[in-house]
């Protein structure tokens, strides 16, 4: 299957990545997990923006830097980074080839984000998604969440994220 991605240089993007499976890891594994994103920050630097970490799937919003469009490479590495030391799932011959653990799902969605609505929607969607699945009543109650920080930067609004309807929320 060929797939084709949007590359801009510079860009913002919304991703969400799951795990092999919907198993419910992350957040067990968080300090692995949030190793796996300094150790890629450093080797090739972006702005996290926004990032929720669920038990079996992660949302985030990135802003790549001027003249760079790799995500796919970040996201190599952050994978990569998290599995190593994992005992692996079962791996069919064709990731066994890869280098692959049965850790992650193969690939992962992306969305180029359009202009300034669609970043707010997608913000939002990020920080109510622990809301959406049942983990907490709001999204503040949420510790693996970047909502505080987004509060604390004008981002989003405190009251007003919680009281949006679920519905409308869907963007996965």
């Amino acid at each position: 299957m060929e797939y084709r991605r949007f590359y801009q240089p510079g860009a913002r993007y919304f991703f969400t990545v799951v795990t092999e499976n919907r198993k419910p890891i992350l957040i067990d594994h968080i300090e692995r997990l949030r190793a796996a994103f300094r150790l890629c920050l450093s080797r090739y630097p972006f702005e996290i923006e926004a990032i929720v970490i669920l038990p079996d799937h992660l949302h985030t919003l990135w802003k790549l830097p001027d003249g760079d469009t790799d995500f796919s490479k970040r996201w190599m590495v952050i994978k990569r980074k998290f599995s190593s030391g994992l005992p692996g799932g079962a791996v069919n011959s064709s990731k066994a080839q890869k280098r692959e653990k049965g850790i992650w799902q193969r690939r992962f969605w992306e969305h180029y984000i359009r202009d300034e609505k669609d970043w707010q929607h997608h913000m939002d969607y990020i920080h109510f998604n622990p809301v959406k699945h049942g983990y907490v009543s709001k999204p503040q109650e949420w510790q693996h969440s970047s909502y505080q920080q987004a509060v604390r930067k004008g981002w989003s609004e405190i009251d007003a994220i919680h009281e949006k309807n679920p519905r409308d929320m869907n963007y996965e």
